[in-house]
């Protein structure tokens, strides 16, 4: 359990049984994952987020905040897109990084051909156009979130930040993405943890 403590920090864990090792290890980051913010994480950009790890690599980590729905009306913000016209779908805060950024999470059959894989089923695209042809010609299990804005991290600021206990991790789940509330989203998760990671102050 030594690699857990860092520079004498005292870490508290409720009174569960021990997770394993793998959900709190800086070596478990990985595109898929979802990083679910430790109930001591304060930063009000983060603060009971849930967040799914799109890239990583050595240039650092992107990830989307899956619990941040805004009031924005997609069919407001893109108001060139016919087929949402009428519909309830809103726009997601997806991190403090880039917020005029547009981005799109898929999960879809037959990806389309300008999205890239994030892990089995699911995409990662940029073209709003797609949304039209999942909104009028979906497959059962097609659907799609969509996003302003990303979180990054710099290379090695994220496995730091789990040396302190600030994340754990939950493997690639797309139910938590598309079929989850939001709001309940990350009591979901820390449920899904039997031990969530707490610094004392």
């Amino acid at each position: 359990m030594a690699i857990f403590l860092l520079g004498g920090l005292l870490t508290v864990l409720y009174a569960a049984p021990a997770l394993a090792e793998k959900e709190f290890a800086p070596s478990s980051v990985a595109k898929g994952v979802l990083l679910v913010a430790s109930p001591s994480l304060n930063d009000p950009n983060f603060r009971q987020a849930v967040v799914l790890v799109v890239e990583h690599g050595p240039e650092g980590t992107v990830g989307l905040i899956l619990n941040r729905s805004t009031n924005v009306l997609l069919s407001k913000a893109l108001p060139d897109i016919a087929a949402l016209k009428g519909t309830s779908y809103r726009l997601f805060a997806g991190g403090p990084v880039e917020s005029t950024r547009f981005l799109l999470l898929l999960r879809l059959k037959e990806p389309p051909s300008d999205a890239r894989s994030v892990f089995d089923g699911v995409y990662l695209g940029r073209t709003p156009k797609v949304l039209e042809r999942i909104i009028t010609q979906a497959k059962p299990t097609d659907t799609f979130r969509a996003f302003a804005g990303f979180a990054s991290w710099a290379p090695r600021q994220l496995e730091a930040e789990m040396l302190l206990g600030t994340w754990a991790i939950l493997p690639p789940d797309s139910s938590s993405i598309f079929d989850k509330d939001p709001v309940t989203l990350w009591q979901d998760c820390i449920s899904r943890l039997q031990a969530p990671r707490v610094i004392s102050n």
